[in-house]
């Protein structure tokens, strides 16, 4: 059971996640570790994480809705992919067991740590192989969007920079476009995950409550703090936080 001053770490974190997101992406990174640090169980910090910011995949979506337009049909084809791979994701989590999960941690993490490194990579790689808006979608990517929901609804951190990269590998479109259409991906699969875990025992809803509310509070901090921040800066605290946990629970076993 968290006491009023763990509501209130959680609170902060989540304004820093929120900040985070909207500057340079990584929040999960932040959010997780403390929840877990506060003595929640893994299983249940992971769960109560996942809905707690949902509001926030919602504004960024609702935010580059403009982006989606002319994209109605790759919408009605990534949607439910993500939507059954996060569903299955969140299914997995629930199934694979406190102790068992305990043990990916440090492993989940770590990877999650390295996608947000190579972030910036691939926005340059997508930026040179970006063409004009409009073109289709293929149809080979269903499998590989849907198995990237899956990690989304199992553990959630890093999902924004996996999408991007199906999407640009299996499309040829502007980068603010594909960004659009991955964050409605990341909402899809964050909201099926979610439904699994809302009928579970795992959500701590006080938690959620001031989470939810904290996360919303850093998007807007971030928002007025783009253009004064050094994302790639950010980013790189946020990775080294990651590695710094994932070292920390791999001593600790």
């Amino acid at each position: 059971m968290l006491s009023g001053f763990d509501f209130l770490f959680a609170g902060l974190a989540a304004v820093a996640a929120g900040t985070v997101n909207a500057l340079a992406g990584g929040g999960t990174l932040i959010t997780f570790p403390v929840l877990v640090a506060l003595g929640m169980p893994v299983v249940s910090a992971n769960a109560t994480n996942t809905v707690s910011l949902c509001p926030g995949y919602l504004g960024a979506t609702l935010a580059q809705s403009s982006d989606l337009r002319g994209q109605a049909g790759r919408v009605r084809m990534a949607l439910p992919a993500a939507a059954i791979g996060g569903l299955l994701g969140g299914l997995l989590l629930l199934n694979t067991g406190e102790r068992a999960f305990r043990g990916l941690v440090p492993f989940l993490i770590l990877l999650a740590s390295l996608l947000l490194a190579v972030q910036e990579p691939l926005r340059a790689w997508l930026l040179r192989r970006s063409g004009k808006a409009g073109a289709g979608f293929e149809p080979r990517a269903m499998l590989p969007l849907g198995l990237a929901a899956v990690y989304g609804g199992y553990f959630g951190a890093g999902l924004s920079v996996i999408v991007l990269a199906v999407l640009g590998l299996f499309m040829k479109d502007n980068l603010t476009r594909l960004n659009a259409l991955k964050q409605a991906v990341a909402l899809a699969t964050n909201i099926a995950a979610a439904a699994v875990f809302v009928f579970s025992e795992h959500v701590s809803w006080p938690a959620v409550l001031i989470m939810a509310g904290g996360a919303l509070i850093g998007g807007a901090i971030g928002g007025r703090l783009a253009g004064r921040v050094r994302p790639a800066a950010l980013r790189w605290i946020v990775v080294a936080f990651g590695l710094a946990c994932a070292v920390v629970y791999f001593v600790r076993g």
